[in-house]
């Protein structure tokens, strides 16, 4: 029964909406860590957002500026003895794909041809030790690698960021209660904050220069990723039969991106004013030996007032369906996603503002796993 969850679970996390949580793209889960023996999964999501917004009172439309993307995810888990077990996970912990469609003109969007895009993988490697009474601790560290460019085109100016690989450490703990008889796990896990030094290039030019041509000179400056808190639970609740859930906390509150020759009066490039909960909570059922099906939902609040031009979203709510064959030591799930992406206000400058009203996106998503 301990595995009716999973595909629900690996699903939500290998399809998380970028937008969503601040720059967050994949929330580390740590099922494998529970796993037995020797195993190993692969898991691909992709994403497919519409986000559109106009400016109020005008009949300008930005278009759709956020394109598809995809994510991979592998994990690792080997049983060292009957104790002590050792577990590798590699995800994208954070990313962003933005890109404004057209170009600046008289009339246009103002932020037309503007594109962002953020990258990043994660190393994490974990040790976990069970003890008596069900009771398991867990830790390890986790290695970060970032980079991106970005451009920005509005009426008053043109901006480009060119941002190299920074590679830094942060950390996870954690602890967790089982009862194998009822498939009863609640696990709770920090994440540290990791901070990042990030050299490249960067400038401004004047409104209307194009991506590639605006004078940049050498950058350096610092960012730190925000800590977080994840609850995890599972509990069987009827033969064959799991409900699952979590909740997750990410200090975003007072988080930027502010290089040192963004030319706004606070200087952010990116900025969020609110902590972000997000909660998910799902059912799963074993049809046979060999078949498993699950639904799951996603609730995570909107802050407001504004939200940044680079990621004009605020909250949503969700709804998933997953399947799992499993044959042997194989298992391979599949799942969609439905994302409802809240409503967001943006700030032009000059105290324009624009809407970014019923937008969505579609996630699928595909996990194959093998127990040696």
């Amino acid at each position: 029964m301990n595995k009716l969850g999973v595909t629900a679970t690996v699903l939500l996390a290998s399809t998380s909406l970028a937008q969503a949580g601040g720059i967050e793209r994949t929330a580390t889960t740590t099922g494998i860590l529970f796993e037995e023996g020797t195993y190993l999964e692969l898991s691909y999501g992709s994403v497919s957002p519409d986000v559109s917004g106009s400016v109020n009172g005008a009949p300008i439309n930005s278009g759709d500026m956020a394109p598809s993307y995809n994510t991979v995810t592998l994990g690792f888990h080997h049983d060292i003895n009957d104790q002590l077990s050792f577990s590798l996970i590699i995800d994208e912990p954070i990313g962003a794909d933005v890109q404004y469609p057209g170009s600046l003109a008289p009339g246009g969007y103002p932020f037309a041809g503007s594109y962002a895009e953020l990258s990043s993988r994660q190393i994490t490697a974990a040790l976990r030790y069970e003890m008596a009474n069900n009771v398991s601790v867990y830790g390890g560290l986790r290695a970060v690698q970032v980079d991106g460019d970005v451009y920005v085109s509005t009426p008053l100016f043109a901006y480009e960021l060119h941002a190299d690989t920074s590679y830094e450490l942060g950390y996870m703990l954690g602890a967790a209660y089982e009862r194998p008889d009822i498939a009863l796990r609640a696990a709770l896990t920090y994440f540290s904050e990791v901070d990042l030094d990030i050299s490249g290039v960067e400038g401004v030019g004047p409104a209307g220069t194009p991506a590639g041509f605006v004078p940049t000179a050498p950058t350096a400056f610092g960012n730190t990723l925000p800590e977080s808190v994840l609850l995890e639970l599972q509990s069987g609740i009827a033969e064959d039969t799991l409900l699952f859930g979590s909740v997750r906390w990410t200090a975003w509150d007072g988080y930027a991106i502010t290089p040192n020759a963004y030319p706004t009066p606070s200087g952010n490039l990116v900025d969020y004013d609110d902590d972000v909960w997000t909660y998910t909570l799902g059912i799963g059922h074993r049809l046979n030996e060999n078949w498993s099906i699950s639904a799951s939902l996603g609730y995570e609040a909107a802050n407001g007032p504004f939200q940044g031009n680079l990621g004009p979203t605020d909250g949503f709510t969700s709804v998933g369906l997953g399947a799992e064959y499993t044959y042997e030591n194989i298992s391979v799930g599949a799942g969609v996603r439905y994302i409802d992406i809240g409503d967001a206000a943006t700030q032009l400058g000059g105290g324009a503002t624009s809407a970014f009203r019923d937008n969505d996106a579609i996630a699928v998503g595909l996990r194959v796993g093998f127990q040696f």
